[in-house]
């Protein structure tokens, strides 16, 4: 099974352990681009302040970024799962998984990001800021950029198993899943369900969105899940008590399931 996850906006401060190096992450494959994306965020960075803030989408108060972003080349790294500190990892808890399921985490998992492509949890990375709306120059926008490089990687991590995609809109833009492998790959949305004047509401609620997909993963982690395809991959969800609906797709596309939770 593979699980697609979005980065988090937030990340920790620093790196701690040896230097950036390309060469030693997953999916080699995409190291070209990779090479290309870092040059200009870093170039970007160290030259021209408020270009790099507009490209970004960050504020004056904001400027230490760039200047995090203009040393990303010879940065100190940490393993991506502990990069990324927003609410879906912190209800995915990878420092309290017991080593099975963390070695499963390891296997399985695949960030996307604008600055990658797509990393594992174990591959040392330093802390950035590249959201996938930025334009860099001489690469343009990220989303389109990464659209065009990443098919063939993503199809081989994803080999002829399940893929569970938690990816956010933006993220998933760059990439999706086409054919045989589309019909074996389930996206989720969840809804948070509550009575409103005596009437039902579903809403998308972004920061429990986050933590209820954290929590699922660690949940189908701790069960040692092992779906075969998408029809075991929506039963296992249901095993482990997620109110799983399904909607309507069309033939050739991603199976499209709502988790509708109660309580946040």
């Amino acid at each position: 099974m593979l699980i697609l996850l979005p980065p988090s906006e937030g990340k920790a401060d620093a790196g701690t352990g040896r230097r950036l190096d390309l060469a030693r992450l997953s999916l080699p494959e995409l190291n070209p681009a990779r090479g290309e994306v870092l040059a200009a965020l870093v170039g970007l960075s160290a030259t021209d302040e408020t270009a790099a803030l507009a490209a970004l989408g960050l504020s004056a108060g904001q400027r230490g970024e760039l200047a995090r972003n203009a040393r990303l080349d010879r940065a100190a790294t940490t393993p991506a799962g502990q990069v990324y500190t927003g609410v879906l990892y912190e209800a995915l808890g990878l420092a309290t998984l017991p080593a099975p399921a963390l070695r499963a985490a390891r296997r399985s998992v695949l960030v996307s990001s604008g600055l990658w492509g797509a990393v594992r949890l174990a591959d040392r990375i330093p802390p950035y800021r590249c959201p996938i709306g930025a334009r860099l120059p001489g690469v343009g926008a990220l989303s389109a950029y990464w659209r065009r490089v990443l098919a063939p990687a993503m199809e081989s991590a994803a080999g002829d198993g399940p893929v569970l995609d938690l990816r956010s809109a933006a993220y998933a833009a760059t990439w999706t899943p086409r054919g045989a492998l589309a019909g074996r790959t389930v996206t989720v949305r969840v809804l948070h369900e509550r009575e409103l004047d005596g009437r039902v509401t579903r809403t998308v609620v972004s920061h429990f969105n986050k933590a209820t997909k954290g929590r699922l993963v660690r949940d189908l982690l701790l069960a040692g899940a092992r779906p075969r395809g998408a029809a075991g991959l929506v039963a296992a969800l249901r095993d482990l008590k997620y109110p799983v609906e399904e909607r309507p797709v069309a033939a050739g596309r991603p199976r499209q399931v709502d988790v509708v939770v109660t309580e946040l």
